[in-house]
């Protein structure tokens, strides 16, 4: 047994490493429902969450790998601000995550494991809702009823996470991320329907193993989202979502395949008070053509004030 650094692997083996750049995407396909929701402005809001991933990586069919299992305990904490801007509901929002991830897999016969722990790349998201989102003070906002909210967003990875340049397998990416996105939310009395489309662009990682330049191609993202809403403001939700694209190459060679994914998860929120809730997230891949395909849980408290 030795450690999952994958330092002296075959050439054969080469493209393994690149598997957990790929697990990245996974862990940045998003399942967010309410992103463009309707709210009062000058509200600030503060999340910690918890969640629990397992699952495992299905590699390049030429490759000699087995039993390849990833799990991780993610930790984060984020901050959301409302405001108004030319008459419209803006929002700032940032997150930071703190991961322990452990890996085994067996290579060629042999069982490879090893561990992570650090941040990960911190994740901030700009957006304003242009239509049917009016930027309101609160007093004025509980007579407001919602219809059709269009808004766009741009989300930016920051390099912030652990990286160690001379593995393959890290936390951080060590690039910068750009996530443009549109938005729709409609309301059906309880219900309310959203639909998210964006696509990630990357910047270049040129300490990829040493000095090697590590590029990955755009990857186009879908996600929607149902969500049903009680008389005390509790609602549970449906969750899906689809990527894809994402080729990767090192130095102008091929070296990950296009993602192909999807997942679907459900969501359930309950307010504890006027200014605080938990919220529980559970998904699941529905199907991956390479990568990480997992199941996570994530427990959340949010904390909202004026």
């Amino acid at each position: 047994m030795r450690l999952l650094d994958f330092t002296g692997i075959r050439k054969s083996n080469f493209l393994l490493g690149f598997l957990f750049f790929i697990c990245k995407s996974s862990f940045a396909q998003d399942l967010e429902p309410r992103a463009y929701a309707n709210m009062p402005k000058d509200a600030n809001v503060i999340v910690g969450s918890y969640g629990y991933m397992k699952g495992d990586v299905v590699s390049e069919p030429n490759l000699p790998i087995e039993d390849f299992i990833i799990t991780s305990n993610n930790f984060g904490v984020g901050y959301l601000h409302t405001f108004g801007f030319m008459d419209k509901l803006a929002r700032v929002q940032v997150v930071l995550p703190y991961v322990l991830m452990d890996g085994k897999a067996t290579i060629s016969g042999e069982t490879i494991t090893g561990n992570r722990t650090g941040f990960g790349d911190m994740r901030i998201r700009l957006g304003i809702n242009l239509l049917g989102s009016p930027a309101l003070a609160r007093k004025d906002f509980v007579q407001y009823q919602q219809k059709t909210i269009f808004g766009v967003s741009l989300v930016t990875s920051v390099p912030t996470g652990l990286y160690y340049t001379d593995k393959r397998v890290n936390i951080g990416t060590n690039r910068w991320g750009f996530k443009p996105e549109v938005g729709v939310s409609k309301r059906f009395k309880h219900v309310y329907a959203e639909f998210y489309s964006g696509i990630w662009f990357y910047t270049k990682n040129d300490e990829f193993l040493g000095d090697k330049d590590l590029q990955q191609d755009p990857v186009l993202s879908f996600q929607g989202h149902a969500s049903y809403y009680f008389k005390n403001q509790m609602w549970v939700g449906l969750n899906i979502n689809w990527f894809s694209g994402g080729k990767t190459v090192v130095n102008d060679l091929p070296a990950g395949s296009v993602i192909n994914s999807s997942r679907i998860g459900a969501t359930w929120s309950v307010p504890l008070s006027k200014s605080q809730s938990v919220k529980l997230q559970v998904n699941t891949g529905t199907f991956k053509d390479i990568g990480l395909n997992y199941d996570s849980v994530t427990l959340s408290y949010q904390y909202v004030f004026f």
